[in-house]
């Protein structure tokens, strides 16, 4: 990974190399081996390194063809660049260095966005073409790398993170307010808008064309989306298992190839403690990384979300060198101000675990490995999409899921809670934004597992979206690449193609319940199953014990329900009920007072709303002047 920035003035007018390199040094996080710039006329870029292939001067960017006429800033990895490479190199391209980076240079040269097609990593990337005068942007299928981009006037600007762009003095810090409705329904964005007004994210699988020339932007273009099918014909389920092994041992190795330490995070779950088990088999002495958390004032559910006992196992069974943390009531009030600034945007749930773990991971290894995509791809969340399993129609099925996803502030009080504001967004339709997500996912859906296909569909775009994004901008805080083996394109195609059956275990009887509309009898049946991800806990028994295949699904996630209204409240009172807090310019005061002593008061539940009213106090804090 790495940092990229840049500047692309359609009036004509120079770039500034003195304002190109403040806009570098807001990335020199991402980036903290070296740096490059291209200056030529309205065109400016750069770039941060983070070494992780070809440690040489030759894996120096911006790169440049041969001939002269491609340029590129690129930041990620492409893991298929030797294919690639001998591919290139028969057309008669010559490579200088031994990166992916030049792959991708010359891979853009030789076939224009379709090569976007060939790539198999994660990446986000910008070509300048010096003969067409235009300017190319893409990011790579699943949205693992970011990159950010705005139109202020005739002032093009594009960046890694959202503080590059804000260096440049066209681009004016101010709040979009849609965006924070958007935000405070679902915790997270559905769009591409972010909190900064006019900036937006481009999209996951998506390119964008700017040209010089007339001034003109096309895109974002969609070169690739998911497509979660049932098999006309499904195969014998040992051949889906031994498939789903051999394709997953490729992806991980795949993902191993680095010229640096890589080490592995390891929660105590199946789907780390798998890739950990390959990994230390190519590895010696792998490195591996656990974040536990104090439960002396934790109760109920929480008093499971320690999982170093399970980790410390793995680790002896597999003989990594392992490194735990652990978090306490208090880290996060410590951390906020760090994260935030990083972050940029809050996106689902609470993140200052990752922080943590970034930065312990980051004093040993400059890549780690980690479960991600696992649950989104093998269906690792049944309580969620057997809520809408059967219905009557796909507006019914909306309608439901649209619901459940009401994380934080539900319709019926979104006017009281931004009575502030309600004259500015009381246009706009959550549902429709939550409708708008599937508008590219369109077919037929007359069985129940149509329907889980279309939510498995949702939670990839939306929910682990939100989770790359989240985890990109908070390992490389701290100069670390986060590298995700599920997210592999053959085993994703692979994933895709896997019929429900095979994932989840009770659909059967879910339908049966919900056919026979049992009330209260459902809702509890929902929220206590959890047989999701059934072939991928079959396959990996062959790699990790039983007791973690068929554990109970465990998300990474702190006791904050309990300190929110224990040894954590008097910082949220501080900060939530203060006369000068900044959110109640946006927000009323006495309704998110009122929901927030809810929780304080054990009344309801409220640790994700308050989590998210902390989060956009301190980005107010942060970024409104």
């Amino acid at each position: 990974m790495c940092g990229i920035t840049g500047v692309l003035n359609l009036s004509g007018e120079p770039v500034s190399p003195v304002l190109l390199q403040r806009m570098a040094a807001a990335l020199a996080h991402r980036g903290p081996d070296g740096e490059g710039f291209y200056t030529d006329r309205f065109i400016g870029l750069a770039h941060r390194r983070l070494a992780i292939i070809d440690l040489s001067a030759a894996g120096h960017q911006p790169m440049m063809t041969e001939d002269g006429r491609h340029l590129l800033v690129y930041n990620g990895e492409v893991y298929n660049f030797q294919e690639l490479r001998l591919e290139l190199e028969a057309r008669h391209h010559r490579f200088r260095s031994r990166t992916d980076s030049e792959a991708v240079v010359y891979a853009m040269a030789e076939w224009g966005e379709k090569a976007l097609d060939r790539f198999n990593g994660m990446f986000a990337f910008a070509v300048w073409d010096r003969v067409k005068q235009e300017l190319f942007l893409a990011r790579d299928r699943y949205g693992i790398v970011p990159v950010y981009y705005t139109l202020q006037g005739q002032t093009f600007l594009f960046g890694s993170e959202i503080k590059a762009l804000l260096v440049h003095p066209a681009c004016r810090v101010r709040l979009d307010t849609e965006a924070l409705v958007e935000y405070f329904t679902f915790q997270n964005f559905f769009t591409n808008r972010t909190l900064f007004d006019g900036v937006r994210l481009l999209p996951a699988g998506t390119w964008l064309k700017v040209s010089f020339a007339d001034g003109r932007m096309e895109g974002p273009v969609r070169y690739w989306d998911y497509r979660f099918t049932e098999p006309e014909k499904a195969g014998k389920p040992q051949e889906y298992l031994e498939e789903l092994d051999r394709l997953f041992r490729q992806a991980v190795q795949r993902q191993l190839v680095s010229d640096v330490d890589v080490g592995s995070y390891l929660s105590g779950g199946m789907d780390s403690g798998s890739i950990t088990a390959i990994a230390s088999s190519q590895i010696p002495c792998l490195k591996t990384f656990t974040c536990g958390f104090d439960l002396h004032s934790a109760s109920g559910l929480e008093l499971g979300f320690d999982e170093r006992e399970k980790a410390e196992h793995m680790s002896y069974l597999f003989k990594t060198e392992h490194y735990e943390m652990v978090l306490k009531a208090g880290d996060m009030e410590r951390v906020l101000p760090h994260l935030v600034r990083h972050l940029e945007e809050p996106r689902v749930g609470q993140s200052y675990p990752n922080f943590y773990m970034a930065r312990l991971a980051g004093k040993f290894v400059k890549v780690v490995l980690s479960g991600g995509g696992g649950d989104e791809l093998f269906g690792g969340y049944p309580w969620r999409y057997y809520r809408a399993v059967v219905n009557d129609s796909f507006e019914d099925y909306i309608d439901k899921y649209y619901h459940y996803w009401h994380r934080l502030i539900p319709n019926s009080v979104t006017p009281q809670v931004f009575r502030p504001i309600w004259s500015e967004v009381d246009h706009v339709s959550t549902r429709d934004i939550f409708r708008d997500v599937f508008a590219e996912h369109a077919s037929t859906l007359t069985r129940p597992e149509d329907y889980i296909n279309h939510s498995l569909y949702f939670e990839a775009k939306t929910f682990l979206h939100g989770l790359l994004v989240v985890e990109n901008k908070l390992s490389m805080a701290h100069g670390l690449e986060t590298r995700l083996p599920f997210l592999d394109n053959d085993l994703v195609d692979f994933a895709m193609r896997v019929p429900v059956r095979l994932k989840l275990g009770n659909l059967g009887e879910v339908v049966r319940l919900n056919e026979n509309e049992p009330g209260p009898k459902t809702a509890k049946y929902f929220e206590r199953t959890r047989d999701g991800k059934l072939i991928l806990r079959q396959g990996m028994a062959h790699h990790i014990p039983g007791e973690v295949t068929q554990g109970i699904k465990q998300g990474f996630s702190a006791p904050d329900a309990s300190w929110y209204k224990g040894e954590s409240m008097d910082y949220v009172r501080r900060r939530l009920f203060s006369r000068n807090a900044r959110i109640y310019q946006f927000l009323d005061r006495e309704v998110v007072q009122d929901l927030t002593n809810e929780h304080l008061q054990g009344k309801e539940n409220r640790r994700l709303l308050i989590w998210s009213l902390l989060n956009f106090e301190q980005w107010c804090e942060n970024f409104l002047r």
